[in-house]
């Protein structure tokens, strides 16, 4: 659901936030390995200095979901110009989306709560964690209940393995909960979401773009743009054809993620300065020629010794 320019906006949403996740992740890994802990949320990098910037990207989310809940109200306002009979089918899955959302709100809300005033809300990480785990699983859930009962194929599609890639980052999230040290599955998450905003990009413009939508595929015109199953194919051969075209995009978005955290694994790595993990250096040490040579000779005196 929603028109090309909200999908672009989730998108920007999105990747940003995994974007910030990663760097914020792999630079505190990188700087302390020993001590290292997963959380959800990271402090914005200059809060030492100036401490009401602290909770900036929490303010940015709650910003954006709150705008992303008003346009799915908006949304299930509008009439359906594909409605058969009296079941306003778009308008129950725009409030479940709210309702999604609004979880997600709560629960920054929460964290935000949690570092401001600790002592009202002593939310631990891996509560934290295991909440965001089942938010993204309903995610799934409801995603993949969508695509069941979705009239166009090819959003059916989108829905699909977007509940898909939600399912992923529950897991990853229940895992951090239980190994919060696992920074590979940190990362992950992170990924996880980078890809998520990719996808819904993705999804945007195969299905509200023209010149990005499958051939043998279209949008129907006199369908206002955002109506779920607005976006149809002619034939059954190239709705296959359109399905086999979504894999291969995000096979391409899954490289291109895998790309981004190599990247910032790197960039990140060079800034902070740390050394390749595993390398081995000799031990300085003090000792003078003179008490080599003693040591020396005291090494040949007791192996005339022993024989």
């Amino acid at each position: 659901m929603g028109s090309l320019v909200y999908q672009v906006v989730c998108s920007t949403a999105l990747l940003s936030l995994g974007l910030y996740h990663l760097i914020l992740t792999t630079r505190n890994y990188l700087k302390s390995p020993h001590t290292y802990s997963a959380k959800l949320f990271h402090p914005f990098p200059i809060a030492t200095a100036n401490h009401r910037f602290r909770h900036l990207q929490l303010y940015l989310i709650i910003l954006s979901l709150l705008v992303a809940i008003a346009h799915q109200l908006i949304l299930s306002a509008e009439s359906d110009p594909l409605l058969k009979g009296n079941t306003p089918v778009h308008r129950f899955t725009s409030l479940q989306s709210a309702a999604l959302l609004f979880l997600f709100l709560l629960l920054t809300l929460s964290l935000l709560l949690s570092d401001s005033a600790p002592s009202l809300l002593p939310l631990p990480p891996d509560l934290s964690f295991v909440l965001a785990s089942a938010i993204f699983l309903l995610h799934f859930s409801f995603s993949s209940a969508i695509a069941a009962v979705q009239t166009s194929a090819l959003e059916a599609k989108c829905d699909s393995v977007s509940g898909h890639v939600s399912a992923l980052a529950a897991l990853l999230c229940l895992l951090l909960a239980v190994h919060p040290r696992l920074f590979a599955a940190d990362a992950a998450l992170a990924a996880a979401i980078c890809l998520r905003g990719l996808w819904a990009l993705q999804t945007g413009l195969s299905l509200y773009a023209d010149a990005f939508i499958p051939e043998g595929c279209h949008r129907l015109l006199d369908v206002a743009s955002g109506v779920e199953g607005s976006t149809k194919c002619d034939v059954e051969e190239s709705m296959f054809r359109a399905i086999a075209i979504m894999d291969l995009a995000f096979s391409v978005h899954a490289m291109f993620v895998v790309l981004i955290v190599l990247v910032t694994y790197a960039v990140v790595a060079k800034s902070v300065g740390v050394r390749r993990l595993g390398s081995y250096e000799a031990l300085p040490t003090n000792s003078s020629p003179a008490d080599t040579n003693h040591s020396h000779i005291q090494m040949k005196a007791l192996a005339g010794t022993q024989a």
